[in-house]
């Protein structure tokens, strides 16, 4: 089985990726922030990362840093209302391999998913 993990600190969010993704066969844990995500990283292995950038404790970007310094490979796909320019480019500098802007039809997540997870 497939794993994957939602980082968001939206208890509806998380819910809403893992409604999308589990009838694709996925199985998702969930952390609220950047610094859960990264403990939870360490221990499991994940076929993709789904992570928000505005959270408390540690930020998505702030997490995808910390979780490149140790994956290299794991797609991460920012999925967040930030839609600034600026804000993509440092994602994209730092690893992230999509981006999808709140809010979004879970068939679109869903989509995204299926291209980036082999």
């Amino acid at each position: 089985m497939k794993r994957a993990l939602a980082v968001d600190d939206s208890a509806t969010m998380r819910n809403l990726v893992k409604m999308a993704l589990e009838p694709e066969g996925f199985s998702v844990d969930t952390a609220e922030n950047g610094q859960q995500a990264l403990e939870l990283a360490k221990k499991n292995a994940y076929n993709i990362v789904i992570s928000d950038i505005n959270m408390p404790v540690m930020n998505g970007l702030e997490f995808l840093k910390e979780f490149r310094s140790f994956n290299r490979t794991t797609p991460v796909l920012m999925l967040t209302t930030e839609t600034e320019a600026a804000k993509k480019e440092q994602a994209k500098r730092l690893g992230a391999t999509g981006w999808i802007v709140k809010p979004f039809r879970p068939e679109d997540l869903v989509k995204v998913v299926k291209r980036v997870v082999r």
